[in-house]
């Protein structure tokens, strides 16, 4: 009897779960549950829309999905239409691999403003996650202040400036693309606690904000040093790409405010202390720092920047599942290096934490199949059938990956000129594509 594994979530670390399973020596059953109708996660729904070459990982997950032993239960809810407990009932073996698409707080007064709203709504946002399909963000503003110094929040400042003909290419949904174009936006401004040396995001995407149709980077060159200071713990390659961000950051220091019509302000050393207005954001406090032993320590003077709009991008997690062992002060799973109970395993970012990229999720993928054939010799469970069984109970609408690749097919033939697709953004266009509807 083959082992009967369930993966719960489709994203990178489930799929290179699925992935190494199947090419293992076992006979296992692999089905991977998913509460949307879409598959890929992170890769759909994170990735930033004029990426399309990140996201040709998808391709790989495709290969994986063929798979004889491999089945896509899309539009079904671990926690709503079936518990995890349920679940582990029915599978010898229970991967979670749900990530963390949570914000982290700022934790500061004022943040629960109308206004302010965390980089996983925004970005879900613009990239047609159906959660966030409602969000309406108020882009009425002339400033926008993005809270961070990673890689989301440069995504989200090169956006919001980034010209139609720039963003036509991509999969920025038609909404989200018309909201920005007609928005009154001049200036983003980019807010880090700490210095250049510091900040986590990478050379590649660094560089594309100097190469930006209307819009210029801005920054005081004085606050840029020559090099990492050797006192600074780190790899020698970290060191290189540390050192690579400070070359850039200087070829944009002399670039002029007036140059083109919009702006992206690189301020470090700058903490956010309180969202500023009544129900609404009319403002940010800023506290402008130092950094002392690694940490940005406040120095007394205070700054204030008028906004409407506060997209703090300060880290994600996980909110748990109900029937897994979780620790809410770190919002990650609790684990053995992966092994959270009896038969019940975890990978990707609600192991670990929003680390890494996308390929970084794969050793966690391989560690976890690893575990899995070390701890279940065979399968004793019934696997697919009691999920299909309890799912028919319940009256649920299960999507199958050629029901999903049928959708992928109809985005694909909906894009507007030059991009790769057209977002169906809700469950019921889903559903109602597959219905015929």
């Amino acid at each position: 009897m083959p082992i009967s594994v369930a993966i719960v979530g489709s994203g990178p670390s489930g799929f290179y779960t699925a992935e190494a399973l199947a090419k293992s020596d076992t006979d296992c059953q692999i089905d991977i549950i998913e509460r949307l109708p879409a598959p890929h996660g992170l890769i759909r729904y994170g990735v930033a829309p004029d990426h399309q070459t990140t996201k040709n990982v998808s391709r790989a997950f495709d290969k994986t999905a063929a798979r004889d032993e491999v089945r896509f239960y899309g539009n079904v809810d671990v926690g709503g239409d079936l518990s995890l407990d349920d679940l582990r009932a029915m599978y010898d073996a229970v991967v979670i691999a749900i990530g963390s698409p949570e914000d982290n707080k700022l934790g500061i007064p004022g943040e629960d403003k109308d206004g302010v709203i965390g980089s996983a709504a925004f970005v879900g946002w613009y990239n047609g996650h159906p959660d966030f399909v409602d969000l309406d963000p108020n882009l009425d503003t002339a400033n926008v202040c993005v809270i961070g110094n990673g890689n989301v929040a440069i995504d989200i400042a090169r956006l919001l400036v980034k010209t139609r003909g720039e963003l036509s290419p991509s999969d920025i949904t038609n909404d989200a693309l018309d909201a920005i174009q007609a928005s009154s936006i001049t200036d983003v401004y980019m807010l880090g606690r700490r210095g250049p040396v510091e900040a986590k995001f990478t050379n590649v995407e660094l560089r594309e904000m100097g190469k930006l149709e209307i819009c210029v980077p801005q920054i005081d060159g004085g606050i840029i040093p020559d090099a990492v200071p050797e006192d600074m713990e780190m790899s020698d390659r970290d060191r290189r790409l540390r050192d690579k961000n400070l070359d850039t950051l200087r070829e944009f220091a002399p670039r002029a405010a007036d140059e083109l019509p919009k702006r992206v302000h690189f301020q470090f050393f700058a903490a956010p202390r309180e969202i500023l207005g009544g129900d609404k954001v009319e403002g940010i406090r800023m506290e402008r720092t130092e950094v002392v032993d690694g940490r940005a320590v406040g120095t007394g003077e205070f700054f204030e920047i008028e906004t409407s709009l506060v997209l703090p991008a300060v880290g994600y997690r996980s909110g748990g599942l109900e029937g897994l062992p979780f620790n809410d002060d770190w919002g990650v799973a609790i684990s053995d290096e992966g092994r959270a109970g009896d038969g019940l395993y975890v990978v990707g970012w609600i192991k670990r934490g929003p680390t890494g990229v996308i390929g970084t999720n794969r050793p966690d993928g391989q560690q976890a199949a690893k575990q899995i054939l070390e701890d279940i010799a065979a399968g004793s469970k019934p696997g697919r059938e009691a999920l299909e069984a309890a799912i028919a109970k319940n009256g649920g609408r299960i999507v199958s990956y050629d029901d999903w690749l049928t959708l992928d097919a109809h985005e694909k033939a909906a894009a507007r000129e030059g991009a790769p697709r057209e977002k169906l953004i809700t469950v019921a266009a889903m559903l109602g594509v597959l219905d015929g509807a």
